[in-house]
């Protein structure tokens, strides 16, 4: 049933409705894994950033056919066609329970502040504060499965922003969790940069990843799960600098030989980089002696070789109270 999808009772009278999303920072690791049938799938494990996001706001209009809705910025055809998808949803539930049809159209608002096409997420943080926003008007709550299988149709891949901050290997072409790999990624301080002089990234023109390469990634897995297991920051570091070495055939960054030797002679445990756009980051463990000067240096190394430095930000091992998905 359709209202199984849903936490709360559609309200007779909408009101404004609000809704938020994180961004990342790219991902530690991407490629193709088994799932527990075994058979070959997508997958990735961003890497969390907090501070950064999409907050979005729905004014519903009374009476106004939901495919009225209205967007603002207008571009943001993804988020609209994920809000639409929500407005159908919602009025579905409420012709079941013998409501009618008072789901409405309306006018959403989007604000955020992630960089467009530079693989943080962007798209993917518009769709969930948008689907939230609109499932808020009407007094509802939907949990994370709901959500990732509304962004999956609306953009035909989604992050798992929708989600706790877990270590977690999504499969981004399905809205699904393939594994739990713990409770949180090892703690990091990210120096973050660009690569490709920043330029947008369109992530649907990319190439599919080599299936045959599933052996090389299963692997990489394995050793992730161990990272967080044992929150071995110095191994997750090795996995994702090989997930990124991994990731040439599939997007080369010409920055990489050099963002991997900077990393190494700043003491960092590695590198990692968005899969699908030119954000990256060099990765220290916190707990390093001397940590601002290893920043310092390897800030000051970036820049002589021509690579923007963006941002310092430390991961969290605690839990957020984002949604979580039952797997």
């Amino acid at each position: 049933m359709l209202d199984e999808a849903l936490r709360g009772e559609l309200v007779a009278a909408p009101a404004v409705g609000t809704g938020r999303a994180p961004g990342h920072h790219g991902e530690i690791l991407q490629g193709v894994f088994r799932d527990s049938l075994g058979q070959p799938c997508r997958g990735l494990v961003t890497l969390p950033i907090s501070g950064l996001g999409t907050r979005a706001e729905f004014r519903p209009e009374p009476g106004a056919a939901p495919e009225s809705l209205s967007v603002v910025p207008a571009d943001r055809v993804k988020a609209r066609r994920a809000a639409l998808l929500t407005l159908d949803l919602l009025r579905s539930v409420s012709i079941l329970q013998g409501f009618g049809s008072r789901v409405c159209g309306g006018r959403l608002r989007l604000n955020g502040d992630l960089p467009v096409g530079l693989g943080m997420g962007s798209s993917t943080s518009d769709i969930i504060a948008a689907v939230r926003a609109v499932a808020d008007s009407f007094g509802v709550r939907l949990p994370a499965n709901t959500v990732a299988a509304l962004a999956v149709r609306a953009e035909q891949a989604s992050d798992p922003l929708m989600l706790d901050d877990r270590a977690l290997l999504f499969a981004q072409r399905e809205g699904r969790v393939l594994e739990v790999l713990g409770n949180a990624l090892p703690p990091l301080v990210v120096l973050g940069c660009l690569t490709g002089a920043g330029r947008p990234v369109n992530t649907l023109d990319l190439p599919t990843v080599d299936t045959s390469r599933i052996s090389a990634f299963e692997r990489l897995r394995r050793r992730l799960r161990r990272a967080v297991d044992t929150a071995d920051t110095a191994l997750l570091g090795e996995v994702s600098t090989e997930s990124a070495q991994l990731n040439q055939q599939l997007l080369p960054k010409e920055e990489l030989p050099v963002l991997t030797e900077i990393a190494r002679t700043s003491g960092a445990v590695g590198i990692q980089v968005a899969h699908s756009g030119n954000v990256a980051g060099v990765l220290f463990d916190p707990a390093a002696a001397d940590l601002p000067h290893r920043l310092e240096r390897c800030g000051k190394a970036l820049a002589r070789d021509g690579i923007a430095v963006t941002r310092v930000f430390r991961t969290s091992a605690a839990r957020s109270g984002r949604d979580q998905l039952d797997v």
